[in-house]
């Protein structure tokens, strides 16, 4: 017995060694394996970052140089127009304004200013003169850092740092400049990143302390932008992943290295990584209900497209909508939204008077020559009319004027409803959607959160809706959270429909039919009083 015992006790011990060394070895497999993902994931998303940090610099510089260069006489009802256009051309601008003794004068959000506002000292300036101020009372937000470049007498206002905050997980991203006066480092947008100097203004990767860092430079050499994570918050998000390469390494001591080996791999670009979810149907779709607002009833919904990549993690539909725009292949996105939608909802167009359901579609489907077959064959599939499917397009889809006015004739002669989606974000003139032809027009939500404000976005809406009223343009309002909210457009007495949170969620299918079923009920047991006193009048 003895030596039974023994034995057992040496077994025990050496698999109990095993054990702990295979405990270990699997933590440092899997911890080295994270920071290989961490570290490709930082390249991936950073070269996405810079280059949209890179585009949105270039394109403010553009603007202010045709800003200055202006035939017209400042602030001029001709130059305010001339204005509207550049800022309608532009994708990252919010606002632009013309300054005088250095006051602000005029902006084309706000026109004359009854009272010029005093443009206080930049915080920085660049190479070329360009000066930056970051928060002005006109536009300060407690959401963002608002940052606006001045040079010469105008003046531009990005839309904010959405471009540079994390798509998810534990990045950051910091666009620095170096100040030409002060030779200063500063932060441009972003996050604020405690790092050496060499770090944030020259090209390279690394690691210092627990920190994986990447930076890369404008090859205009107007500033840097730096991705960077923290490892031990990484490691806390991705702890599934840690707890099995050590129950690997417990499990299967003597193959460590192989399992690493195939694990820790660099992911595949996005692009592909999308293209194999568009083959595979992998996208998948949510539905946001559309509501009349005066009566709250379900009145259509809007089709929209959510897709999580292969390492699980969600990305944000203008993230990767934009990089299959970039890739040549979004219509390929658009027709598949267009088959699983109209497959979900077959049932509910036929059976449903008066519903309608909407999709989204982008400037390369309306120039695409297929995208119009490619729309008829799938609603002949399901055996739906044109009338029930609804087209939105953004107001940057339209650009292009002359294709966005061919399609948008083509769809309408069809029987599709057309819309402008996000208004209000390009300042399009009554002439230019007059041209269009288009039957509604949605407000955007950043001018309904701005409801109850005194910003630049708010002062824009009575304009927006005696436009839409001169046009005889339905109205959609989106991004609706709040009573305060809906009673504004209540109140003036129109008709609108609404989306928003305060209405309902995008939903999944089944849920959002659920939610449609309930709708149905209240209104039959509200139709049912009303029909037994048609019957029986006193």
């Amino acid at each position: 017995m003895p030596i039974f015992r023994q034995r057992v006790f040496v077994t025990l011990s050496v698999t109990l060694a095993a054990t702990v060394l295979g405990l270990l070895a699997g933590y440092a497999g899997g911890h080295y394996t994270l920071e290989q993902m961490l570290a490709s994931r930082l390249s991936l998303d950073l070269e996405w970052v810079s280059r949209e940090a890179d585009r949105s610099l270039a394109e403010a510089h553009l603007t202010l140089a045709a800003m200055n260069a202006s035939p017209y006489a400042p602030c001029s009802q001709e130059e305010q127009v001339y204005f509207r256009a550049l800022l309608f051309e532009s994708h990252f601008l919010k606002d632009l304004g013309r300054i005088n003794a250095n006051r602000i004068d005029c902006t084309v959000g706000l026109g004359h200013l009854n009272e010029p506002r005093v443009l206080p000292a930049p915080e920085m300036t660049l190479q070329d003169g360009t000066s930056i101020h970051k928060n002005l009372p006109l536009y300060a937000s407690d959401d963002d850092t608002v940052v606006t470049l001045h040079q010469g007498s105008s003046y531009v206002v990005f839309r904010g740092t959405g471009l540079l905050q994390p798509t998810f997980g534990p990045e950051h991203f910091t666009e620095s400049v170096t100040d030409a006066i002060t030779h200063r480092l500063g932060v441009l947008r972003g996050s604020a990143l405690t790092a050496d100097a060499a770090i944030l203004t020259s090209d390279g990767q690394g690691r210092q302390g627990n920190l994986l860092w990447e930076t890369r430079c404008s090859t205009r050499g107007q500033s840097c932008v730096t991705a960077s994570a923290s490892i031990p918050d990484a490691v806390r998000e991705e702890r599934s992943i840690l707890a099995a390469f050590m129950a690997l390494g417990a499990f299967c001591f003597g193959v460590p290295g192989l399992a690493m080996g195939m694990l820790c791999r660099r992911r595949p670009g996005m692009g592909r990584q999308l293209q194999r979810a568009i083959r595979s149907e992998s996208l998948h779709m949510v539905y946001l209900p559309v509501v009349d607002l005066q009566t709250r009833r379900i009145v259509g919904a809007e089709a929209l497209v959510r897709w999580s990549n292969e390492d699980g993690l969600f990305m944000q539909p203008e993230v990767f909508v934009r990089v299959a725009e970039e890739k040549g292949f979004v219509t390929e996105i658009t027709r598949l939204i267009l088959k699983l939608s109209l497959r979900d909802f077959a049932a509910t167009l036929r059976s449903v008077p008066g519903f309608r359901l909407n999709i989204n579609v982008t400037a390369s489907d309306l120039a695409d020559s297929g995208f119009l077959p490619a729309l008829a064959h799938a609603l002949e599939e399901v055996q739906l009319p044109t009338q029930c499917l609804g087209i939105e397009i953004s107001e940057t889809g339209t650009a292009h004027q002359q294709i966005a006015m061919d399609a948008i004739l083509q769809l309408r002669r069809r029987g599709h409803r057309v819309y402008i989606d996000d208004f209000g974000t390009g300042y399009s003139s009554l002439n230019y959607l007059r041209e269009l032809a288009i039957d509604a027009i949605k407000i955007d939500r950043s001018i309904t959160k701005a409801i109850g404000t005194d910003s630049v976005s708010v002062a824009m809406l009575p304009e927006i809706l005696r436009m839409a009223s001169d046009l005889d343009l339905q109205v959609v309002v989106e991004g609706i959270e709040t009573t305060e909210q809906a009673q504004y457009f209540i109140r003036t007495g129109r008709h609108f429909l609404a989306q928003g949170w305060l209405f309902g969620r995008p939903l999944p299918l089944e849920e959002f039919r659920r939610l449609l079923a309930e709708d149905q009920k209240l209104d039959a047991a509200n139709a049912q009083p009303n029909n037994q006193n048609s019957a029986n009048p006193q």
